[in-house]
């Protein structure tokens, strides 16, 4: 294929002046950080903080919705309903899914998270009920042809999913072949949006340079994706705060960005939420429901049947 000389030129226009401003604004954000005044406004059991600098300039944004792995009575069932209940591990059983529906119906979870193989059965526990199902695409490596990640967005939502999370092609973005990581995104995104699905973008932070991961962002942004999101949790890193800072500063105040990986505790939650995150993956998702100091004693999905009455 002969590549776009007009759509590459584009693209680098884009983001050399994008990386130069997110790399600015975040030299000026960490000189003013104490210097900021935050506000915290809650509505319907959804809070955002928001921080300006002196001269009013908005600085940093919000918080919106978690997602975790199975857990115990949620302490605050307005938390439940921000939560991504998710279960994406490759030796998952039926029951172990049906257990996740049956705890997302039951405490009013916003979605399930699950492998695609997942999605008929997911969709049929769930239907009636405004629960979810969110399915991932070209995961977890994220290597796979641009073709093969928009027909799996497809047959997905063809069978039954509600919500995509797709993994980028990360060798092409390390190489800078900006065309291919950008058609690899806009693919998936035309086929979900076609359907009214939204799209959230993994962009694999523990494989990136920070200037890779504004590229990367960028590169979502431009394709009109609606969530960025740091990690798939099969790459040996997950969420940092500083991540979440970053990708909120170049995606700005009206894209998703879904933190995942690594997060154990509900103060790791909290913190995520004040640097920007939307949302929140997390395989301590039990503790984090819970509240600060959850209990340890509640059960896996791994550990826990499925009710029979279910």
């Amino acid at each position: 294929m002969v590549p776009d000389l007009k759509l590459v030129e584009n693209l680098v226009e884009i983001i050399t002046r994008e990386v130069l401003i997110a790399l600015v604004e975040s030299e000026e954000k960490t000189q003013s950080a104490e210097e900021s005044l935050c506000k915290l406004e809650c509505a319907d059991g959804v809070c955002v903080k928001t921080c300006f600098d002196q001269t009013g300039r908005v600085v940093s944004a919000g918080a919106d919705r978690l997602s975790s792995t199975l857990g115990a009575i949620p302490q605050d069932l307005n938390l439940a309903g921000m939560i991504d209940h998710t279960l994406l591990k490759p030796d998952a059983t039926p029951d172990q899914i049906a257990q996740l529906c049956y705890e997302a119906r039951k405490y009013a979870f916003a979605s399930v998270c699950i492998n695609p193989a997942w999605v008929p059965l997911c969709a049929e526990l769930l239907k009636g009920t405004p629960v979810k199902v969110c399915t991932v695409i070209g995961f977890p490596l994220g290597a796979t042809a641009p073709e093969v990640k928009a027909f799996e967005t497809t047959n997905a939502i063809d069978r039954g999913a509600t919500e995509i999370d797709m993994v980028i092609n990360i060798g092409a973005l390390k190489a800078r072949d900006l065309e291919l990581a950008a058609k690899d995104i806009r693919g998936v995104v035309l086929a979900a949006h076609a359907r009214n699905i939204l799209v959230k973008v993994i962009i694999e932070t523990a494989l990136l340079t920070d200037e890779e991961k504004v590229i990367a962002c960028l590169l979502a942004k431009e394709a009109g994706a609606d969530f960025v999101k740091t990690s798939t949790g099969f790459s040996g890193g997950g969420a940092t705060v500083d991540d979440i800072a970053l990708m909120r500063r170049v995606v700005g105040p009206e894209m998703g960005v879904k933190a995942s990986g690594g997060v154990r505790t509900y103060e790791d939650a909290e913190s995520l939420i004040q640097a920007g995150a939307t949302r929140i993956g997390a395989s301590a998702g039990v503790k984090i429901i819970q509240g600060p100091g959850g209990g340890s004693s509640a059960k896996t999905a791994e550990q826990t049947a499925m009710p029979k009455s279910y």
